[in-house]
C-alpha cells in the first residue's frame, strides 16, 4: 500500500492509539524522574497525570484525523494547571521542559512505528519532517497558553506579595505595644497565608536587654492565632507562658543563626505543635531587627494541603522583618518610657512633708501612648512661719530628658524655697536656672532637645496664721479655688513669661484662703486633650470641683473621672488640692517690742506667761534663752518696729521681726569677745533656725522642737 507523507503519519497515530495507556505511563514515568517539581504538589499530582492522559490522547486523534496543531484544543484544565504550577512556586522551565519532554516520548514512539508500515526511506523521511512540525506546532501553541496563564499567575501573586507587604506596614505597628504588635503580625499572617501563627520573643528581649543571658534560651509566647479554634495542632505553650528553647531544635537554629528554614512536616521541636492534626507544613522565621534577634515566629498549615514554599517562606521573612522592627521600636519605646517613668517617680515626693498649714491630695499621671513619659511635677514644701509652699510645674517636651529637667528644676525651687524668698523672685530666680539649663544642654552634643529646655510653673505661699496666699506664675494655667458655699473661681493673677525666656518681670497676687475653701493647682494635661481645648477643659474641672466630697482624695479622683477617664491620658497629668487650715488666736501670740535694751526682760517675761498658758512650762527655759538672744540683735543691729511672735504649731516657733536688712551670720566668737555668741547660742538650742526678708525688713526665726514635740 502507496503512502503519503500525510497519509503515513495518519496510520501511525491510528496504529498507536490503542496503546495510548502505554505512552501515557511512558510520559508519567519521563516527568517523574526528569521533571519532579510537578509532582511535589499533593493537589497538582492527579491534575497533572491528568492532563498528561488528555495531552496524549488528543495528539494521537488530531494527527490520525489530520486536524492542523493550532485547531487541537489542549485540556481544559491545562492553563489551571499552569496557575496553580505559578501559586505553588514551580518556575516556568519546569513547565517547557515537561512539554518538550513529554513531546520526545511520543514522538519516539512515533517514529519507531513508521519503519513497520514501510520501507520507502524517502516516505519515512518525509513522515517525520511532517510528524515533527505538526508536534512542534502543538507544543508551540500549547507552552504558549500555558506560558501566558502562568506569567498572569505569577505577576498576580507578585501583586499580591507587595500588597501584603504594604499592608503589614499599615497593620503592624500601630501602637507601641509589644503584646498588640506581635498580635497584629500573628492575625495578619492568618488572615492571607497560614493557619496558625506563634510568636516568641526572648526572656531578654521582654526585659529590655539586647544580649541574652548564657545557658537555656528562655521563651515568651506572647502571641498566637489559629483560623478554628480547637481544631488541628494546639500549641504546647499557652499565650502569656515561659517556656525553654532545647539545644538543636529549629527554633534554637532560627535564633542562633537569623536564618529562617522551611519544613514540609512538624518539625521536632517541643515549642512546636501536639495533638494527632499536626502541621503540614511549618515556617520558622526569625525575627531580627537592627543587627538584633528579638524572638522567632512560627507559621503552620494543617487545613491547607498545600504545604509552603520558597516564595512563601520569602514572603514570611518580609512580613516578619517589618514586624520586628515594629517590635524594637516597641520594645525601646517601652524600656525607654519604663526608664523615665521610674526616674521622674523617683524625683517626685513620695509622700507629702508634714506641715498643719494645708490639709493636701497630689494624684500623678503619666502620658500614654507615644508621647512618653513628660516633666509635670508637684510638690509641697514647708516653710517657717508654719507656712507652706505649693508648687505646680511643667517640662516642655517627654522622655528621659523632660524627667531629668523636672528633677533639676524641682531641686532649685526647694533650693530657693529655703530663702523664703517671695513667688516672684523665687521664679525669677528659677528663670535664670532654666535658661542656664539651656546654655549647658546647647553646648551638648548629644543632647537631642539642645537650646529648647522651657517650662511652666506656678508657686503659691499660704499663711495659716493671716489665711493669706501670696501666687505668681510662670506661663502656668491659672489656679482655681473652690469657696465654702461650692463656688468654683479661677484666680485673676497676672501674667508671667514661660520660664526660659529672660529679662521679662514675675509679679505675684494676694488672696484671701478662708477655712473651708479648695485650692486646686494641675498642668494642662488635665484640661487640654485630642477631643476639647482648654476651655472645654476648664467648665468639665469646675463642675468636678463643684460636686461635693467627702474628703481630698475622693475630690481627687472625682476630677480625674471627669477629665481623664483613662489611665494613660494623651499628657502627663498632675494635681494638687489644698485645703487651708487657720491657725486662731489660741496658737499665736505677738507682742511688740521697744528699741531698748530693757525690753528684752518683757519680752521673756511675755514669753513665760505665753508658754505657761498654753501648759509649755518646760520649754520655757531654752525658749527665753532663744527670745532674748533674738531680740537683743534686733534691737542692737536692726531697725525699729521690732515685733515677737509666737507660734505654737508641731513645734513651737519663735519670730523676731524688724524692719533693719541685715542678714544676721554665725560667727566664732574669739576668748575674749564680749559678744558675738548670740546666734551660735540659738543654734545649738533650735532645731533649726533662719532669716527671711520680706519687702520691708527682716524676720529672725527659731524652731523648738525636742522632748516636748509630742505635748504640741
Amino acid at each position: 500500500m502507496e503512502y503519503t507523507a500525510a497519509g503515513l503519519v495518519s496510520r501511525v497515530a491510528g496504529d498507536l492509539g490503542p496503546m495510548a495507556d502505554e505512552v501515557i505511563a511512558d510520559v508519567v514515568r519521563c516527568l517523574r524522574r526528569e521533571v519532579p517539581e510537578l509532582w511535589s504538589n499533593p493537589d497538582l499530582v492527579r491534575m497533572t497525570s491528568e492532563n498528561i492522559a488528555e495531552h496524549v490522547v488528543g495528539v494521537l486523534v488530531g494527527l490520525e484525523h489530520g486536524i492542523e496543531p493550532s485547531d487541537i484544543d489542549p485540556p481544559a484544565a491545562e492553563l489551571e494547571r499552569a496557575r496553580r504550577l505559578a501559586r505553588h512556586g514551580a518556575p516556568v522551565t519546569a513547565l517547557l521542559r515537561a512539554f518538550r519532554l513529554g513531546q520526545g516520548v511520543v514522538l519516539d514512539r512515533l517514529l519507531a512505528e513508521m519503519p513497520r508500515l514501510t520501507k520507502d526511506a524517502e516516505l519515512v523521511s518525509a513522515a517525520s519532517r511532517l510528524l515533527i512540525a505538526m508536534a512542534n506546532g502543538y507544543v508551540d501553541d500549547a507552552s504558549e497558553q500555558g506560558v501566558m496563564a502562568f506569567q498572569e499567575e505569577r505577576d498576580r501573586r507578585l501583586q499580591w506579595r507587595l500588597s501584603l507587604v504594604n499592608e503589614a506596614g499599615l497593620r503592624i505597628g500601630t501602637t507601641l505595644d509589644i503584646a498588640r504588635t506581635t498580635q497584629e503580625l500573628a492575625d495578619l499572617a492568618l488572615d492571607h497565608f497560614a493557619d496558625m501563627v506563634t510568636v516568641d520573643l526572648l526572656d531578654s528581649v521582654i526585659h529590655g536587654h539586647d544580649t541574652p543571658a548564657p545557658g537555656l534560651l528562655v521563651l515568651h509566647r506572647v502571641a498566637q492565632a489559629s483560623s478554628v479554634q480547637g481544631v488541628g495542632p494546639e500549641p504546647t505553650a499557652g499565650l502569656g507562658e515561659v517556656h525553654a528553647c532545647p539545644d538543636g531544635s529549629v527554633t534554637a537554629h532560627a535564633l542562633a543563626t537569623g536564618k529562617p528554614s522551611r519544613h514540609t512536616a512538624t518539625p521536632t521541636d517541643p515549642a512546636a505543635v501536639v495533638g494527632p492534626n499536626s502541621a503540614r507544613s511549618t515556617l520558622v522565621v526569625p525575627l531580627s531587627a537592627r543587627g538584633a534577634t528579638l524572638g522567632v515566629a512560627r507559621f503552620r498549615r494543617h487545613r491547607n494541603p498545600v504545604p509552603f514554599d520558597d516564595e512563601d517562606l520569602f514572603l514570611a521573612q518580609e512580613v516578619a522583618a517589618r514586624a520586628a522592627l515594629a517590635i524594637d521600636n516597641a520594645r525601646r519605646y517601652t524600656h525607654a518610657r519604663s526608664t523615665a517613668l521610674t526616674l521622674q517617680r523617683s524625683l517626685l515626693p513620695r509622700r507629702t512633708a508634714e506641715q498643719s498649714a494645708v490639709d493636701v491630695a497630689c494624684r500623678y499621671l503619666p502620658a500614654g501612648g507615644q508621647a512618653g513619659v513628660g516633666g509635670d511635677w508637684y510638690d509641697v514644701i514647708p516653710l517657717s512661719g508654719a507656712r507652706v509652699a505649693l508648687v505646680v510645674g511643667d517640662v516642655v517636651g517627654h522622655g528621659i530628658h523632660a524627667a531629668a529637667t523636672m528633677g533639676r528644676l524641682r531641686t532649685a525651687v526647694r533650693t530657693l524655697a529655703d530663702f523664703d524668698l517671695p513667688p516672684e523672685e523665687l521664679l525669677t530666680h528659677l528663670d535664670d536656672v532654666v535658661i542656664r539649663l539651656s546654655a549647658e544642654a546647647s553646648g551638648d552634643p548629644e543632647t537631642e532637645t539642645a537650646g529648647e529646655i522651657g517650662a511652666t510653673c506656678l508657686y503659691a505661699v499660704y499663711d495659716p496664721v493671716d489665711g493669706r496666699c501670696s501666687l505668681a506664675r510662670a506661663g502656668h494655667l491659672l489656679p482655681a479655688v473652690v469657696s465654702g458655699d461650692g463656688t468654683v473661681d479661677l484666680l485673676d493673677l497676672p501674667p508671667g513669661p514661660p520660664l526660659g525666656l529672660g529679662g521679662l518681670p514675675f509679679e505675684a497676687a494676694e488672696v484671701d484662703l478662708p477655712e473651708g475653701s479648695l485650692l486646686a493647682l494641675y498642668t494642662d494635661g488635665l484640661v487640654e486633650g485630642r477631643d476639647r481645648d482648654i476651655d472645654a477643659g476648664l467648665t468639665l474641672l469646675r463642675r468636678a470641683l463643684a460636686q461635693p466630697s467627702a474628703s481630698l482624695e475622693a475630690a481627687c479622683d472625682t476630677v480625674l473621672q471627669a477629665l481623664v477617664p483613662t489611665d494613660r491620658p494623651y499628657d502627663d497629668v498632675a494635681l494638687l488640692l489644698a485645703r487651708p487650715r487657720a491657725l486662731g488666736d489660741h496658737q499665736v501670740a505677738a507682742w511688740d517690742v521697744d528699741a531698748d535694751p530693757a525690753a528684752v526682760a518683757r519680752a521673756r517675761a511675755n514669753t513665760s506667761e505665753r508658754l505657761a498658758a498654753w501648759g509649755l512650762e518646760e520649754l520655757a527655759f531654752l525658749t527665753e534663752l532663744v527670745v532674748s538672744e533674738l531680740v537683743t540683735n534686733a534691737i542692737r543691729y536692726g531697725r525699729p518696729p521690732i515685733r515677737l511672735r509666737l507660734i505654737r504649731d508641731r513645734s513651737l516657733l519663735c519670730e523676731v521681726s524688724d524692719a533693719g536688712s541685715t542678714t544676721p551670720h554665725l560667727r566664732r566668737a574669739r576668748s575674749f569677745d564680749e559678744g558675738g555668741r548670740g546666734l551660735f547660742l540659738v543654734a545649738q538650742l533650735a532645731e533649726r533656725w533662719g532669716t527671711r526678708h520680706a519687702r520691708q525688713g527682716k524676720t529672725v526665726w527659731a524652731e523648738l522642737d525636742g522632748e516636748e514635740r509630742g505635748r504640741l
